[in-house]
Order: structure tokens, then sequence, then C-alpha cells
């Protein structure tokens, strides 16, 4: 079984990186997980936090793919760690939604992003599906320390 999730709205919308589930990481605190991951992509200080002060996590998104500042040399390496640790972070921070993670048992997740081939699973399928991913290594870690 496959559970597909991408609106904030739909069903299982609290797994998006949009949903209003904050996280504090490195002493701030960031009103969504794209907020957070947004604004790591960057060394410059203000800019970064100029993305973490945004109204919403569409301005946030739209604040990181500027490229007039650039993006932090190592970002193509760090991006799957930045998001795990926000992700992580989101469900520690929030058990109701560690026990919906938990709730979908072994269910495949797939963020069903029509146009992200890396963190989604593209139009067609065919996406790497990185969030999904990191999803279920998540709840595999929660299920564990339920369990340990």
């Amino acid at each position: 079984m496959a559970i597909a999730f991408y609106s904030v709205a739909e069903p299982f919308g609290e797994f998006s990186n949009f949903a209003p589930y904050g996280v504090e990481l490195d002493g701030r605190w960031y009103p969504t997980v794209e907020h957070y991951f947004q604004a790591m992509k960057f060394r410059d200080a203000g800019h970064a936090e100029a993305i973490r002060r945004a109204a919403n996590p569409k301005l946030a998104k739209q604040l990181g793919h500027s490229r007039r500042i650039p993006l932090r040399d190592d970002w193509e390496a760090a991006k799957v760690e930045v998001m795990r640790t926000a992700v992580r972070k989101k469900f520690a921070t929030h058990p109701a939604l560690a026990a919906l993670l938990l709730g979908t048992g072994d269910a495949e997740l797939i963020e069903a992003a029509p146009s992200d081939y890396f963190w989604g699973c593209g139009q067609h399928g065919g996406g790497q599906n990185w969030l999904g991913r990191i999803l279920m290594e998540v709840r595999a870690e929660l299920r564990s320390q339920a369990e340990g």
C-alpha cells in the first residue's frame, strides 16, 4: 500500500514541509520545515533570517529560490541531511504527528509533487521521492524507540 501526500489541505498533508508545525533548530524557531530548509541554503545570515521570518512557507520557498544571494558551497552535498534533520525534529516536537506517522504502518510514503523529481515522485512517478524516503526512515526510528 502507498500513501501519497502533497497539499496541506489534503489527507496526510501534515507530512508536507508547508504544514504549520514549527521546529527549533540551531537555537532558532522556524514556523515550518520549509522555512528551515530554505534558510539553510545560505551562508548569508541576513538572507537566512529573512527566510526564517517569512510570513508563510510559500514566501520562504520563493526567497530560498532566489539566486541573487549565492548558495552555500556544500549545499548539494548537504541538502538531504538538512532535510532529514528538520523532518526528524518535526516529529520529535509534535507527538500527534509522530502518532500519525506511526499509524501509516509499512505503507510507502510518496510526496506527490508533480514538478519535483528529487524530493517528490514527479508528474509520472519516476522521481526520487527523497522526502517520502526520509519520512519512512523517521517512521522506522520512531517505531524502534517505541519498541525499545
